[in-house]
């Protein structure tokens, strides 16, 4: 991880270093922008969790917005070790409730565009908040495309307002999981676009700007995929308005 991370590092800032000289007025081949960021947080061990699960899954098919899922692992004392969880993730949900002001976190999460949060089993308040949203300007207002070519990542990032993290998100298209013990005992379950790692690496300070990386970042192009996010912080300590991004295209 060290070695991605520090490779990644060097080649934003050759990148960068590159300016607006060598990068296009507009952003070549942009893909279709998508309508918005469903984060799902999420446990094998929740019994609540499945219709959730299920939504986001229907979601990642329709394709319409980006959707991924963080497990969690503050329920593993009830019984069952969720196998796709980490602390990483369990550690963005909780600054997440930071950023909402709220004192707790709760499963199932969905936040949305990084702006509000709701049931991550209501499927119709996840559309109509995702919808509002658009409406009002909440949206992701700043194209980004990323593609997968020649061994390597390629991101464009088009112009906007203000300063942004860019992060690559690294998640499992699928994972078939039976659950051997806890409250969904007996159960086995089909989990998609489970998170596994999540690094920062650019910066967006509004203006248009290409950042290229290994497609090493992604370690097992056979079961994985990433997306690129374009993300504010909140007093630079917590995640704030996600407001560009888009799926790896291969």
């Amino acid at each position: 991880m060290m070695v991605r991370s520090e490779i990644a590092r060097a080649l934003v800032l050759a990148s960068l270093a590159l300016g607006q000289a060598s990068f296009p007025e507009s952003l070549a081949q942009a893909q279709e922008k998508p309508e918005g960021v469903v984060e799902l947080f999420t446990s094998q061990g929740c019994s609540s969790c499945p219709p959730a699960d299920a939504v986001l899954a229907d979601l990642a098919a329709e394709g319409n917005v980006i959707a991924l899922a963080y497990h969690v692992d503050y329920w593993n004392y009830l019984g069952w070790k969720d196998t796709l969880a980490s602390p990483e993730n369990t550690a963005r949900q909780k600054a997440y409730a930071t950023t909402f002001e709220r004192k707790s976190v709760y499963t199932p999460q969905a936040v949305l565009n990084g702006r509000d949060h709701v049931n991550g089993a209501s499927r119709g308040h996840i559309d109509t908040t995702l919808s509002a949203m658009e409406r009002d300007g909440r949206g992701l207002v700043v194209d980004v495309d990323v593609a997968h070519d020649d061994d390597t990542l390629v991101i464009d990032v088009g112009e906007g307002e203000g300063k942004a993290h860019v992060m690559l998100v690294v998640f499992d298209r699928e994972n078939i999981v039976p659950i051997e013990a806890g409250e969904n005992d007996g159960a086995s379950y089909t989990y998609v676009n489970s998170v596994r790692e999540v690094q920062i690496v650019g910066v967006w300070k509004g203006d248009a700007e290409r950042i290229t990386l290994p497609d090493m970042m992604i370690d097992d192009w056979d079961n994985r995929n990433g997306a690129i996010l374009l993300q504010r912080m909140v007093d630079d300590r917590a995640p704030g308005a996600i407001i560009g991004a888009a799926l790896i295209k291969s």
